[in-house]
């Protein structure tokens, strides 16, 4: 099911840059059962620890940045809310961005950020602008990330990812979930 278009603040800048349906899997090892591909050079992004955006940092030659594609409220997928165990219907701040390493796209991200986030230092969700998420919930001591779950990709189009991640950072009464989607530009560098 896709989720319903995002009414504020849409930034669409390159249409067929999309994120298809995925399947998740609670583990690297059982994504690996379906697909051998997770075991590939996709292995080290499908497990790095601490901030996602920080390796991605690391792996640039000249300069990265954050590519808003659209963020407003909008209705989770049912996976989304059933993972975050908000009612499915409910709708949240949905934040879709390119993370580009050296010009190009190299990941698209996407964060459900339910209702209840949003309140008191949540607040300032609604405004990171092409700022990284990761360093707000790095350096905020209420985050705690989950479990990492490892995404098998169904590509519509060419270029789509292939390979994901997930994990729920927990707050103090509240969940959040990030989704980060492994573009095929990411691999065509020189290997890890």
């Amino acid at each position: 099911m896709r989720p319903a278009s995002m009414q504020s603040r849409v930034f669409d800048i390159d249409g067929h840059l999309t994120i298809p349906p995925t399947d998740w899997h609670p583990s690297l090892t059982a994504a690996g059962l379906r697909n051998p591909a997770v075991k590939g050079p996709a292995q080290y992004w499908l497990k790095v620890e601490g901030s996602f955006t920080r390796a991605l940092q690391k792996q640039c030659r000249q300069s990265f940045h954050v590519e808003v594609r659209r963020e407003g409220y909008a209705t989770p997928t049912q996976d989304e809310a059933s993972r975050l165990g908000i009612p499915h219907r409910q709708r949240a701040w949905i934040r879709e961005v390119s993370l580009c390493g050296d010009n190009r796209p190299w990941v698209l991200a996407r964060t459900i950020i339910p209702l209840n986030c949003l309140e008191g230092e949540g607040r300032r969700l609604l405004h990171l602008g092409n700022r990284p998420l990761g360093a707000y919930l790095f350096t905020s001591p209420h985050w705690q990330r989950g479990p990492l779950e490892t995404g098998l990709c169904k590509p519509e189009i060419p270029g789509q990812p292939e390979l994901a991640r997930r994990s729920l950072f927990s707050g103090q009464s509240s969940s959040l979930l990030v989704g980060e989607y492994l573009l095929p530009a990411l691999f065509q560098r020189n290997a890890l």
